[in-house]
């Protein structure tokens, strides 16, 4: 059953229709229903300044796949969340890939793009991640990341991040061996993250 939008709404946006569609995607993906609130205002235009910190990417909001885990810190406390809420929002790398002509980066994290899952925490914890050297048989010259099984699966240094600090591994390790866990958590967090900026 598809989230539903609450009775008595405010006119909705179309910011409120692309994040509804998110939290619509990620259930027919078999993840969680996520709580979904209207409320959100349309920006005039797309925010292109330069990031007011050089620790965060132009728009302010994401944080860069080269860095390393107190980048990702720094991207996300001052949003509001902790060590156990970035990790598991990172858990979203189980859907999709990278696509050159867009970030840079290449490939998918699982080989279940399409499908939610814990996969994402189960291979960064089993497979042996090294820094990709090639790409279809040429020199890969892309930003630097991680692969693994051929280069078959890649990961963003903040990604392997999540395994090298301690703090964030142990929520790596939880979500690997509790799937459930993961998607009860998923549907908190990622609702958080949808309704930052907006008051209801």
């Amino acid at each position: 059953m598809l989230s539903p939008i609450k009775e008595n709404h405010p006119a909705v946006s179309w910011a409120d229709l692309i994040v509804f569609a998110g939290v619509c995607a990620i259930e027919n993906m078999g993840g969680p229903v996520v709580g979904f609130t209207p409320g959100r205002t349309d920006a005039v235009k797309p925010n292109t300044a330069p990031a007011k910190d050089k620790r965060f990417t132009p728009d302010d909001r994401l944080p860069d796949g080269d860095k390393d885990a107190q980048h990702l810190r720094d991207v996300f406390y001052r949003m509001g969340f902790d060590d156990r809420e970035i990790v598991c929002l990172s858990g979203a790398h189980a859907m999709g890939r990278c696509h050159t002509d867009r970030s840079g980066f290449w490939g998918p994290w699982t080989y279940a793009e399409n499908a939610f899952s814990n996969d994402y925490f189960k291979f960064l914890l089993e497979k042996t991640w090294t820094p990709k050297k090639s790409h279809n048989g040429k020199p890969w010259t892309g930003p630097p990341q991680y692969e693994a099984d051929g280069g078959k699966l890649m990961m963003l240094f903040t990604d392997i991040a999540l395994i090298k600090d301690a703090s964030f591994k142990k929520w790596v390790e939880i979500y690997a061996a509790n799937e459930e866990t993961f998607t009860k958590d998923f549907a908190v967090a990622f609702q958080k993250l949808t309704e930052l900026g907006f008051k209801q």
